[in-house]
């Protein structure tokens, strides 16, 4: 069975940093196009960043962009997400996902979550003031 499991979630101080990962199994994720998302408490589920199959191109949400950076590891079968400074509204369980529908998406990096059918259970990250 296919499965994502994301890891590093925690309890930080605003303006910290924090690395999250996700580690792939029961399949290569190599060719498959992946995303961050994440869903605060009573919230909808966002897109925060996603990066194409090769990892040649990535997208970032506005808030995120220049703090947060995401990357993948095709050989060992893992997607990263850094983020630096660290706000308290980005409290949230976050997701990593994998999808092949991906060749419609800008430079085949999706933003809707439809995009992706392969969901880890998440990890939260709860950031004080």
């Amino acid at each position: 069975q296919a499965r994502l499991v994301e890891s590093g979630g925690g309890f930080v101080q605003a303006g910290d940093s924090l690395s999250l990962s996700c580690q792939g199994s029961g399949r290569a994720f190599g060719n498959l196009g992946m995303g961050w998302f994440r869903q605060a408490p009573g919230e909808e589920r966002e897109f925060v960043a996603g990066i194409s199959w090769i990892g040649l191109s990535t997208f970032y949400i506005d808030s995120v962009k220049g703090r947060f950076s995401i990357s993948k590891d095709n050989a060992k079968n893992a997607l990263y997400l850094e983020m630096n400074n660290l706000k308290p509204e980005e409290t949230a369980v976050y997701y990593c996902a994998a999808g092949d529908n991906y060749y419609h998406c800008p430079s085949y990096v999706c933003r809707e979550d439809s995009a992706y059918d392969i969901w880890g259970q998440g990890t939260l990250v709860t950031v004080s003031s």
